[in-house]
């Protein structure tokens, strides 16, 4: 790969070679892609990216690990829309808000950029059986992306996991074990799984790919902006490594000169878990916590990518929020009304803590913000109708219609 360097643990700075196979550094720690950026400069422009017709997240391959010979995955993942919600900004009180859908993708979460950019580096090392463990979206991604390039794939998934992600999983063709226990036991039993029987790991803990595959959403979302950057940009964050991805996209276009500037990100976790936010507040190493949140998809007490994370969001002079399932289950509601966007729990806790930021004055009036929906809502329809309500049930005359109506309340306009 002409626009790759190496490998480099984040923990101890050692150097690896930027094979297929990567996994951890030998202290632990979680590597990081190192691009040559003096080469990328010469092969890659705003205008030859405008010219392109591949609306994907393989648009940027320039900027991806990946050899020139390896061709796109199947699925169609990424150029997901960037719309701009004047309403809500309106209603939040500040200047420009855009809500970047990426429910959308193939399987339904931003997670599909991760697991295509697996799926390309398990079919570069040869692999035919690709693993993980998931606390669903990853799961489900993972499973479409792999049944689509022709991979076999073992998926390890907490019990709690809903049901709709289940039956993404079932569907695609995974071997599916569900296992009864949090998802650090969920991890763990994955992670002695692949070591046995020698499967490509798919972990974002473990594999330093993904997170390049995550990137792309930052890649996106400032060229949809036609590359003026927003004053923030807001998303949830469960092992960090959609975070970390997130600004490592930022970092490359600022290197390249695509920007001049860097946002500032805002880490939106569930209050019933939140070690991450935590470690920022106090200052101290994060500790593990209890996975005590409907939001299933961030629910991670054990955040494998926390060292990225960590850095993301201090290196960016980030904000971090913790909000209440409740405040979650508010800003579905809120989204669905005032965007026509349908999100999952976890998806819309980003939008849920800007709500919250906004309302304690720590964003500013004239402040230009991105708010990423990370999953769509019908991967978990169960909390959605907790959250908006079952819909008006009656016998099909108009007298009980009449009736409903005025019982609720209901003008008819």
């Amino acid at each position: 790969m002409k626009n790759v360097k190496h490998a480099k643990c984040v923990k101890c700075g050692k150097i690896y070679e930027a094979t297929p196979n990567l996994t951890n550094c030998s202290c632990g720690g979680i590597l990081d892609i190192v691009y040559d950026y003096d080469y990328i400069k010469t092969v890659l422009t705003k205008e030859k990216l405008a010219a392109r017709r591949d609306n994907s997240m393989w648009r940027y391959r320039e900027l991806l690990p990946v050899e020139e010979s390896t061709e796109n995955t199947p699925l169609r993942v990424g150029w997901s829309p960037l719309y701009r919600a004047d309403a809500l900004a309106g209603q939040l009180g500040i200047a420009r808000l855009y809500v970047k859908d990426d429910g959308i993708n193939p399987t339904a979460s931003l997670k599909d950029r991760a697991s295509a950019m697996a799926v390309a580096k398990a079919l570069e090392a040869g692999a035919r059986v690709i693993a993980c463990s998931s606390t669903g979206n990853a799961a489900s991604s993972l499973a479409g992306n792999a049944a689509a390039a022709g991979l076999k794939t073992y998926i390890f998934v907490p019990s709690r996991a809903p049901k709709g992600k289940v039956a993404q999983l079932m569907t695609f063709g995974a071997t599916v074990i569900s296992v009864q226990g949090s998802y650090e036991e969920t991890f763990e039993l994955s992670k002695a799984a692949i070591e046995k029987w020698g499967w490509y790991n798919r972990n974002a803990a473990i594999n330093p790919y993904l997170s390049e595959g995550k990137k792309t959403v930052a890649l996106e979302i400032m060229e949809q902006l036609d590359w003026e950057v927003p004053d923030y940009i807001a998303i949830s964050v469960g092992d960090g490594c959609t975070i970390a991805g997130l600004w490592k996209g930022l970092k490359d276009l600022y290197a390249i000169g695509f920007i001049d500037r860097l946002p500032r990100l805002i880490s939106a976790q569930a209050a019933g878990c939140c070690p991450l936010n935590r470690a920022i507040e106090t200052g101290e190493p994060w500790r593990p916590m209890e996975e005590n949140t409907l939001a299933d998809s961030i629910a991670v007490g054990v955040p494998r990518n926390a060292d990225k994370a960590l850095m993301a969001i201090r290196e960016s002079r980030g904000l971090v929020v913790n909000v209440t399932d409740e405040e979650i289950m508010a800003a579905q509601k809120l989204l669905g009304r005032t965007c026509g966007v349908f999100g999952e729990p976890a998806g819309v806790t980003g939008a849920a803590g800007l709500k919250k930021l906004c309302e304690a004055g720590r964003i500013e009036k004239d402040a230009s913000v991105v708010s990423v929906v990370t999953g769509n809502g019908l991967k978990d329809v169960a909390n959605a109708i907790a959250a908006c309500g079952e819909p008006i049930s009656i016998p099909g005359d108009m007298d009980h219609l009449l009736r409903a109506f005025e019982e609720k309340g209901i003008v008819v306009e």
